[in-house]
């Protein structure tokens, strides 16, 4: 079996102005820069055999603190990108209202079979964030991995994992925090939802340090 530790990427500017960021590639703040450096401290404690990463900035930059104290390469899969958010890249919440009003309506009762408008198919999404996933239980046997990603892409992917329907992602799991532990293990004998358990979801990394003093 594979633990697989997936982690949102630290804060960047766009998430501070509560604005989408999906396929944009924004930057971390400064407090996301503290937020990877507060996760490297944390893997240097948690017995990992590799760490992985979107290829989109703002993972590659939160990941290279682990790696570094890890003394590992992180390795690079873009099957591991956030949702491309179409129209929505880059609006807020209130933007979409004004503009989008009746699809961001649609969104809000079903946010797969009514994603944001010219954006990616949640479906298809989770389904190449998972078979990375499968991969990586596959090149690390019985070892623990950090997965640096992204939230909506974390959230779909544990619910493809578990059985949740994909339509209620946003309900059963309102929000992921940056840089935060969400763990599953999987079993490559087991494929489905018999393979898969879900350890550990939105844990802080403070409270794990705290608790490890």
């Amino acid at each position: 079996m594979t633990d697989l530790v997936l982690v949102r990427h630290g804060e960047t500017v766009w998430h501070s102005e509560d604005r989408y960021a999906g396929s944009s590639d924004i930057e971390l703040t400064p407090r996301g820069v503290r937020q990877a450096e507060l996760l490297a401290r944390w893997a240097t404690t948690a017995d990992l055999a590799a760490v992985w990463s979107s290829q989109l900035s703002r993972a590659v930059r939160t990941a290279r603190d682990s790696a570094a104290a890890l003394g590992v390469e992180p390795v690079v899969d873009d099957r591991l990108r956030e949702l491309d958010f179409g129209a929505a890249e880059g609006l807020t919440k209130s933007d979409l209202a004004s503009t989008f009003p009746s699809e961001l309506a649609a969104f809000r009762h079903d946010p797969v079979e009514h994603h944001l408008p010219a954006g990616e198919s949640p479906v298809e999404a989770a389904h190449r964030f998972v078979a990375c996933l499968h991969d990586i239980a596959g090149a690390e046997p019985d070892g623990r991995v950090l997965v640096v990603a992204h939230t909506t892409a974390i959230r779909l992917a544990v619910c493809h994992l578990v059985g949740i329907d994909l339509s209620r992602y946003r309900q059963v799991f309102p929000a992921v925090r940056n840089c935060a532990l969400t763990e599953v293990r999987l079993d490559p004998g087991a494929p489905g939802v018999d393979g898969a358990a879900l350890l550990q979801f939105n844990t802080p990394v403070e409270g794990v340090l705290e608790l490890s003093h």
